[in-house]
């Protein structure tokens, strides 16, 4: 069975002034409709698809939603409680019985007038040759709506199966988000692994010596949060306007610079027929404490996105990913595997107790985590050995 990669497609539409009305009324009353579903949920305390849709399904077909937009608003409002939960069980929200955790539980969720709403083929469809959607709304069918793309995303939907696709407004341009099945490639057999380090001073360092600095990125942050601070101090309304336009600027450039680094290691591991070993650091956020002044900085760390966009493009290249556990690569030698809190002299600088080499920290680690990613995948690989072998 060949496995797949889902990746979303962004169109742009370009509707017309009257096309916009009725998009802009359809996603608002849909989202003023699934806010009602949300506090149905919570007051019946039912958040199960097929439960919910027999407190609300009906109500909602009443109201002029139709059978399978209704159907995607039910979902939805399950899909966000399900996320809050997993969000308030890893504690995310703060530790069980705070003040914020038992706030947030206790009320229901609501929805912005702008939210993303799914559609799917019934409702929904893309003619690709016109280069215009056609899909449901409260006025009825809206056809003729035209999209532009690159050629890449042309191509992709032309060549794949397409899923859900997602219809959203962002500062008053619309967009269609649209998922894409694509095959993966053949897994390859790893000929050892490229261990990759994730941090703060440099984004990303790998185990043959290359870092990925992060100082530019890091000083774009502090300029984009020095400017934030000054117009929010400002408070005028022509300030509160650009703080509105800016507003996502910081966070496209962060994913652009992600792109680009997943793209040269999977690239480095591509062409010398490696693996990639990550660390897995799901729930850092909790367990690091830091002083306030840097606090900002780690929780604009985008490391779960870069080892994401690692993920799914080293699958379509066929290379094999694994995570390993971080505990202690910072103060492991990679030569002797000795282990000592005072290894890690300061941020850039390591120097063994033991036998005492010196080396670059985060190289240091990546050298470690490559090690262990090899000994994961032996520990997971299948045998090649015939049954009949004694």
């Amino acid at each position: 069975m060949v496995s797949v990669s889902k990746i979303v497609v962004r169109l742009k539409l370009a509707p017309s002034p009257e096309q916009a009305v009725v998009l802009t009324s359809t996603l608002r009353d849909l989202n003023t409709h699934a806010t009602w579903v949300a506090r149905v949920a919570h007051e019946q305390g039912v958040f199960r698809n097929y439960d919910l849709r027999k407190h609300t399904y009906q109500q909602l077909r009443e109201a002029g939603v139709g059978s399978q937009a209704a159907q995607h608003t039910i979902k939805k409002v399950c899909d966000a409680y399900r996320t809050r939960r997993a969000n308030l069980n890893n504690g995310n929200y703060g530790p069980k019985g705070s003040a914020r955790h038992t706030r947030i539980e206790s009320i229901p969720i609501t929805f912005r007038p702008t939210s993303a709403h799914p559609y799917d083929q019934r409702n929904l469809s893309l003619a690709l040759e016109a280069r215009t959607i056609s899909l449901w709304t409260f006025q009825g069918r809206l056809k003729g709506v035209p999209f532009t793309g690159s050629p890449d995303q042309l191509k992709a939907l032309a060549e794949h199966k397409r899923g859900k696709a997602d219809l959203l407004c962002r500062d008053g341009v619309w967009f269609l988000a649209v998922t894409v099945e694509v095959p993966d490639a053949p897994e390859i057999e790893p000929e050892g692994f490229v261990g990759v380090d994730l941090g703060i001073a440099n984004i990303a360092t790998t185990s043959d010596g290359q870092v990925m600095a992060g100082r530019k990125l890091n000083r774009y942050r502090r300029r984009q949060l020095r400017l934030r601070q000054k117009l929010q101090a400002k408070g005028t309304r022509s300030a509160k306007r650009l703080l509105k336009k800016r507003r996502r600027k910081e966070a496209r450039h962060a994913k652009d610079t992600n792109h680009r680094i997943s793209k040269r290691i999977v690239a480095v591991a591509e062409r010398t027929g490696r693996g990639i070993s990550l660390e897995d650091l799901r729930g850092i956020r909790g367990r690091v404490r830091q002083r306030r002044p840097q606090r900002v900085t780690l929780h604009s760390w985008s490391f779960a996105q870069l080892g994401a966009f690692i993920v799914y493009k080293a699958r379509r290249a066929g290379v094999p990913v694994v995570f390993v556990d971080p505990a202690h690569t910072s103060q492991t030698c990679a030569d002797c595997n000795h282990v000592d809190r005072r290894n890690r002299v300061d941020q850039a600088t390591f120097i063994c107790r033991s036998c005492c080499v010196v080396a670059h920290a985060d190289r240091n680690a990546s050298r470690n985590i490559a090690r262990r990613g090899a000994v994961v995948w032996d520990a997971g690989r299948r045998s090649h050995v015939p049954p009949d072998h004694p």
